[in-house]
């Protein structure tokens, strides 16, 4: 892989974002979107100077901001202030046990990252909708202990029969809420971008998908972190 210099991490709630936070010894940057709810932290790891942008919380309920409108812009927003070399979408996900997923463990995009509840049945939407982002070649980072797969994303935590259908046809491997539309933004900008996702839930499981992911976004987002953290080193050395 290139060596970058200038990584930005795009996460979408704060409970994903502290550990990582705390690791790498970030600043909050209070100059970050003045009068929305996007946020952003910054620092030096190693040779590397790191930003990290998260979603923010709404404003009425005070809860975090999640889905594809607020990643968008938190994506928009953090290339506008950092103009980074790469961008790193990090977050937990739902994955297939059948595909040989656990709780836990960490997964990097390949291929593309698509949506998979969009359904637009028209030549040339069919494919515009749905997405198809290129994602960088992160296979060399698989001897780190990582697994891959390909993320698609929706903006809804279930997933009704035909979003299930819809991933299978797209062969999704990874689901989660916000990888396609931070992708579509790098895209534009031309920013190399990868996902690096902590399995939260399995989606075969007949668990309630909310339920495992209350019970399993701490230990998530450890590994996360820990994962996040090893694949800077790699990129340092």
């Amino acid at each position: 892989m290139k060596n970058y210099t200038n990584i930005c991490l795009v996460i979408a709630m704060r409970a994903e974002a502290q550990p990582l936070i705390d690791a790498l010894q970030l600043v909050e940057d209070s100059s970050f979107c003045p009068g929305l709810p996007m946020r952003a932290w910054t620092g030096e790891y190693r040779n590397i100077q790191l930003s990290l942008v998260i979603n923010g919380k709404d404003p009425e309920t005070g809860l975090d901001l999640i889905g594809t409108q607020a990643a968008t812009l938190a994506t928009q927003f953090a290339i506008d202030k950092f103009d980074p070399q790469l961008i790193v979408n990090a977050g937990t996900a739902g994955a297939f046990g059948e595909n040989g997923a656990k709780i836990g463990d960490v997964f990097l995009s390949r291929d593309h990252v698509v949506f998979h509840d969009r359904r637009v049945p028209i030549a040339g939407w069919d494919k515009q909708s749905i997405g198809y982002f290129p994602v960088l070649d992160v296979s060399d980072l698989t001897s780190l202990g990582f697994k891959m797969g390909v993320v698609t994303t929706g903006n809804s935590l279930d997933m009704p029969e035909h979003d299930e259908e819809n991933i299978r046809k797209i062969g999704g491997e990874i689901k989660e809420m916000e990888a396609a539309a931070v992708a579509w933004v790098a895209r534009l900008h031309q920013v190399p971008l990868f996902c690096v996702k902590a399995v939260t839930d399995l989606m075969d499981s007949g668990i309630p998908t909310h339920e495992e992911f209350d019970q399993n976004l701490k230990l998530a987002t450890e590994n996360l972190q820990k994962g996040v953290t090893k694949i800077i080193d790699f990129l340092a050395t």
